[in-house]
This record gives C-alpha cells, sequence and structure tokens, in this order.
C-alpha cells in the first residue's frame, strides 16, 4: 500500500477531546483536521463505533483518517458511550440512546469553529449500521453517509439470524464484545475515575448473547434499527459497499433497489474490510474514492463520481477451493440499476438422474435423504475476515453427505451476478426442520469450489415473525434464497447444488434428525444470468491502494492464528477449532501495551443433534507502567430438544489480584429452530 505525503494540507492530532451530550455524559473522540480549521472550517466526517480509539483501532485509524484530514477534512473517530474512554454504559448494540447521541454528536461537530456545517459518516460494520440508523433520524448537519459491511435488516442479514436460522457466528460475536466489554478506560485519559469507570462496566455491561437468543423471531427488538421498516426516512445520498466474502453484501443490492435518494453501490471479492486493505484481493483505492465522493456532497465538486453507472460489482472466475484465498482473478462490471435489466433469472431443474436441465424433467422423481452431522464443518465462517479457516474449503466431502444435482459440463461460460435460489417441493418427518443449499463451481478435476450458500428454517415458510410448526409427510413449496454473488463459470466445468438438512456451525442444528423427501416435479435451481453489458466496458480505474502515515507499533510474535477440523474417532465426533487475535502489541506514542487473543472450538456428534455445542474464551489485558489489567471471559453455548443453554463466565484481574467475577447460567426455551 503507498502512503501519501502530498497532503494539500498539514494536519493536526488530537488524541483525546470529550464531546458532551446533553444528559451531561461526555463521549471520548480522536480527531484529525487540517491546519487552520479554525480560520478556514471545513467539512466533517464522523466514524462511531465502540472499538476504542486509542487502542484497538489506533493502527487503522492512524492510516486512514490522517488521509482524508490531508485532504481538507475534519475526521472524528468517537467511541460509544460505555466503550474506550467515553463515559456511561454499552448494554446493547444500536440502542435509542447509541443513535440518539449520534445524533447530537453531529450536532456538536457541526457547531464548532472548525467545522463549516457539513458532516458525513462513514463507518463499516457496527459504523456502517448506526451510519444508516442515524441517517434515518435525519440530523440537520448529516449531509451523506457512506456504509460499509453492514445491513438494512438486523433480523435478516447480520450476525444473529439467517431466514430464521441460529448463526454460529451469534456466539462467536457475541463473545468477542462479552470480551471487549471488560475493558476499561485508560488512566491517561479520564484520570483516577478509570477504575470506578471500569467496574461500573464489569458489573452491568451484561450477557448479550441472553439478549439476542431471547428473540429468535423477527419482532420489535430487531425491527429497532432496521432501516428497511422505512426507506424514505434515509434522505441523504448514500455509498453503500461489501465484498462477495462478507456476509453483509445482500444489503447493497437492496439498498440501490429500495433508498429513494441519491446512491452507489460497491461489492469487490473481498471479506469484511475495508477495500483498501481488502482481501481476498485485489484491494482497490478506496480512499481516494470516498474523497471523490465527500468531494461532490459535502463541497460541492464536480468530481464525476454521480456520472458513473449506480453499482459496480467484481465478476470473479473460477478460483481452487482453498480455506483462505488471498487473490480472485475477475473483472470489475457496472449496473444502471438494481434490479438489472441486464440479468434474466433462468431456471435449471432438478431431474431424477441427479442433474441440472433447461429442460423440465419429463417424469417426478423423488429423493429421501438425511444428512450426517459433520455437513458444514468445511461451510467457513458466515463472515469472513480472510483469516485461515474463513472461507470454504474444498466440498467435496460435503457434497458427500448432500443431495447433489449438477449440469453437464458447460458448453460455453456462464455467467451470474445476483441472487441465486431454490425452489424445493418437499416434505420431511419433523415439526421442526432446516435446509441448507451450496452453489458450486466443479474443475474438470472435480474439485468443487463453493460460490454461495442458503439456509431456510422451513417452519418460517410463512414470514420470520410468527413460525408454524411443519406436518409430518405434507408436502410444501418453499424457495430458499442465497446470497449474492458475480460468477463466471468456465467451459468444461459444470454447476452443483448441494442440499443438505444441516449445516453446523454455519447454523445451529434442528432440535430433532430430520429426513427430508425432495420431489423433482415442482423443484429447480433459478440462477440470475447476466452476459456481457456494454457498460462493463471503459470503467474508470479505481487506482492502487493509499493510505496516510502508519502508526508507530512495535509487535511482538506472539499470536495464536489457526484453523483446524479434528474427526475425533473414539467419541465419535467432529471439532473445529480456530484461534484469532492480535495476540501483543505496543503503541509506542502512548507506551500502553495490548494483548487480545481469542479460541473458538465447535463441536458435533455423529448422532443426537442436540448434542452439539460450542465454546469460546477470550483474553485481554492493558498495561503501561505499573498500571496492568487483564480480563478472561468463557462463553459455552449448546442445546437440548426443547431449550438453548449458554453458560458464561468473567474475571477481570488488577495487577494480580482478582477484582471482579461472574457467572450466568442459561436456559432460553427453542422457538420451533
Amino acid at each position: 500500500m503507498t502512503q501519501v505525503t502530498d497532503f494539500d494540507h498539514q494536519v493536526r492530532e488530537f488524541e483525546h477531546v470529550e464531546v458532551p451530550m446533553p444528559d451531561g455524559c461526555r463521549l471520548a473522540a480522536r480527531i484529525w483536521m487540517p491546519e487552520g480549521a479554525e480560520a478556514a472550517p471545513v467539512p466533517a466526517v464522523l466514524e462511531y463505533i465502540p472499538y476504542r480509539k486509542n487502542d484497538l483501532t489506533a493502527r487503522r485509524d492512524a492510516t486512514m483518517q490522517s488521509y482524508l484530514a490531508g485532504h481538507g477534512y475534519a475526521v472524528i473517530r468517537l467511541d460509544l458511550r460505555g466503550a474506550g474512554d467515553s463515559e456511561g454504559l454499552m448494554l446493547d448494540e444500536y440502542l435509542p440512546q447509541e443513535l440518539q447521541d449520534g445524533a447530537d454528536a453531529i450536532a456538536w461537530i457541526a457547531d464548532q469553529p472548525w467545522c463549516d456545517g457539513n458532516v458525513g459518516m462513514i463507518g463499516i460494520s457496527w459504523g456502517g449500521f448506526n451510519g444508516l440508523q442515524v441517517a434515518a433520524l435525519q440530523p440537520p448537519a448529516l449531509k451523506s453517509v457512506v456504509t460499509l459491511c453492514s445491513t438494512d435488516d438486523r433480523y435478516a442479514d447480520d450476525v444473529h439470524y439467517m431466514n430464521g436460522c441460529v448463526l454460529g457466528e451469534q456466539l462467536s460475536w457475541a463473545s468477542i464484545m462479552f470480551g471487549r466489554n471488560t475493558l476499561p478506560p485508560d488512566p491517561r485519559h479520564v484520570g483516577e475515575r478509570w477504575r470506578d469507570m471500569w467496574m461500573e462496566r464489569l458489573q452491568h455491561s451484561g450477557l448479550w448473547l441472553k439478549n439476542w437468543m431471547e428473540h429468535q423471531t423477527r419482532d420489535g427488538f430487531w425491527k429497532h434499527g432496521s432501516v428497511c421498516e422505512d426507506w424514505s426516512k434515509i434522505q441523504v445520498p448514500v455509498y453503500a459497499v461489501s465484498g462477495w466474502a462478507d456476509g453483509y453484501c445482500r444489503a447493497v443490492f437492496r439498498l440501490m433497489e429500495n433508498l429513494q435518494g441519491p446512491r452507489k453501490g460497491l461489492v469487490g471479492p473481498w471479506a469484511h474490510k475495508y477495500p483498501h486493505i481488502g482481501a481476498p484481493g485485489p484491494a482497490i483505492g478506496f480512499l481516494k474514492e470516498e474523497l471523490r465522493w465527500w468531494d461532490h456532497w459535502l463541497k460541492g465538486k464536480e468530481t464525476g463520481i454521480m456520472d458513473e453507472p449506480m453499482l459496480r460489482f467484481f465478476m470473479q472466475d473460477h478460483a481452487r477451493p482453498h480455506a483462505v484465498n488471498e487473490m480472485r482473478d475477475g473483472r470489475w462490471v457496472a449496473e444502471p440499476s438494481w434490479p438489472s435489466p441486464n440479468v434474466a433469472r433462468t431456471p435449471f431443474y432438478l431431474t431424477g438422474e441427479g442433474g441440472l436441465s433447461s429442460r423440465p424433467p419429463a417424469s417426478p422423481a423423488q429423493f429421501t435423504h438425511s444428512s450426517p452431522l459433520w455437513v458444514g464443518m468445511r461451510s467457513g465462517k458466515w463472515c469472513s475476515y480472510a483469516k485461515p479457516g474463513d472461507q470454504p474449503a474444498d466440498q467435496r466431502p460435503e457434497d458427500a453427505g448432500s443431495l447433489v444435482f449438477e449440469t453437464a459440463p458447460l458448453e460455453t461460460p456462464v455467467e451470474i451476478a445476483g441472487d441465486a435460489r431454490v425452489m424445493l417441493d418437499i416434505s420431511v418427518d419433523r415439526p421442526v426442520a432446516q435446509v441448507a443449499v451450496r452453489l458450486m463451481d466443479v474443475a474438470p478435476d472435480g474439485a468443487a469450489t463453493r460460490v454461495t450458500f442458503g439456509v431456510f428454517n422451513l417452519t418460517h415458510r410463512n414470514g420470520h415473525e410468527t413460525p408454524e410448526p411443519l406436518e409430518p409427510g405434507k408436502r410444501y413449496r418453499v424457495t430458499v434464497p442465497m446470497n449474492h454473488v458475480a460468477q463466471r463459470f468456465r467451459a468444461g466445468h459444470r454447476i452443483r447444488l448441494g442440499i443438505s438438512t444441516s449445516y453446523f456451525p454455519m447454523i445451529w442444528t434442528p432440535p430433532e434428525p430430520v429426513t427430508l423427501t425432495l420431489h423433482t416435479e415442482h423443484s429447480a435451481l433459478d440462477l440470475p444470468l447476466r452476459p456481457a453489458a456494454p457498460a462493463d466496458e471503459g470503467l474508470p480505474e479505481f487506482g492502487p491502494p493509499q493510505s496516510g502515515p502508519h502508526l508507530d507499533i512495535e509487535d511482538v510474535p506472539d499470536a495464536d492464528d489457526f484453523f483446524e477440523i479434528v474427526h475425533d474417532v473414539a467419541a465419535d465426533r467432529h471439532v473445529m477449532r480456530i484461534a484469532d487475535g492480535s495476540g501483543t502489541f505496543r503503541i509506542l506514542n502512548n507506551d500502553l501495551t495490548v494483548y487480545n487473543q481469542g479460541y473458538e472450538t465447535y463441536t458435533i456428534p455423529s448422532g443426537d443433534p442436540a448434542d452439539a455445542y460450542g465454546e469460546i474464551t477470550w483474553e485481554h489485558a492493558l498495561s503501561r507502567g505499573d498500571w496492568k489489567i487483564r480480563s478472561k471471559t468463557e462463553t459455552w453455548m449448546g442445546a437440548d430438544r426443547e431449550a438453548f443453554l449458554i453458560k458464561a463466565r468473567l474475571r477481570a484481574w488488577e495487577g494480580e489480584a482478582l477484582v471482579h467475577e461472574a457467572e450466568w447460567e442459561e436456559r432460553i426455551p427453542r422457538n420451533m429452530v
């Protein structure tokens, strides 16, 4: 990545600024701005997240925010109430208080002598979510939003649920926040208050996993903060960005379809990352693209960005199946709108011979199937961070435990763009059942690369608010949507569809083993075929990645980072183990040493799906001189046929003294899941 030093302005940085809220709470900000902004006010851009501005995101922020400030913007990195050095408590995601704080912070920013009154919001993941949510509140000074890897629908497309199925990612994400919420503010910024603030967090932050598992349907808990409930509330221009390996790519297409104001969309091959550090590559010069957007909407410059097509995405070519990909082959394409006039939905019918055919089968057939519970162990993560094991491995072992249908070798290349769907005519033998579908690109040598997938809780066939039990033996017609993707299938390759009755740990197992009967009579794979379009030609280049100056950080090579799948033959179970974390690093400019390390384990037996469980541990530590704190959080989740079971433990130390300990044991009834 090229470091940019030829800025238009010299940059001033303020490590700790307190932003007052109307109720007296003070939020902590880090601010970069051009030299002389007080005399010549500039537009401001806000990123508003809970990930601790002075340690956990300091490395990333230094390269991004200084870049924008060097080109004439004030950039504010604001920690949420109860996070980092901000006062108060953070009790869950996207609560009304958080969103009102965001609106109040925008009003404060617009009123500062260094701001000309025009404010934008940018953020990835949490900051992408609340950028849209705050925009729906319509604070007068907010003029535009750049939202990355976020969603308009908190139930349909977040780490919690997917088409009525409990995502394993819910346990993973809850455990991450459980650990981060144990961290105190920095005494360097808040003084002697740090310990009282820390104790308040340790005692009251709560067990978020319990909150989320108590809401297994699309109720008011999830509708709050879901901007799709009323698209008209977002009246500012929106630039939505994601990646095919990210968990949130579907939202970009819904935003393009439903927002009523100016909007642009961008989807690359990336995981859950900013595109200038995007992996799998190619990464792009996104900071320059962001600058073009802000110059247009906050400074009124003609940058040409709104003369370009509404939606650009990366048409991926074939890739060998790997659990981590560093680079993807392909090309950038464009669409003038979404849904696209260039995409034709085309059915491929399931045949009695296990084929996918452009013609309906001459006679109906049926297949009876119950997947072994290890199907899903090679699924990767719902939301990839481009780490080992995040992305799906070779799908041949998964296919061996699934119903499989595939085309003959393709005579000519086939390209798809959008959401593939599977229409199924099925019956099951249990009142609660789920189905997972996978689309594969099969090379001539048999290697199977998963292109996209979808899961569906069949009790949600008539909607996600009120599930209905299935009548065993009764035939139902259901449509299972897959994640959006753009993919080229080469000539000589096959298109394969895999169907399974479980998919752990991507989704939690059903309460009982399920046998599914599939009828081919009304079953088909619906593909969004897209030929090359004229708009694909002559697209402007994004250019290479750029950044501002890097922060001085000393890394200690102690991070534990691995992914493995083990078949424990003696116990007749399959185990997925993941190690994740940055290990130890020291920020030289404030002499702060930071440590974080997590371990995830997901275990599935060969017999009873109710015996599946996951357990996650996170350890965190901060130190400077004689000041040392550390914490350890442990979370376990399993289930029986009637309920989900959660056990959790939190311990925190100041120096070598244990200063806080808490334990939870919860039983949460299953609601047809």
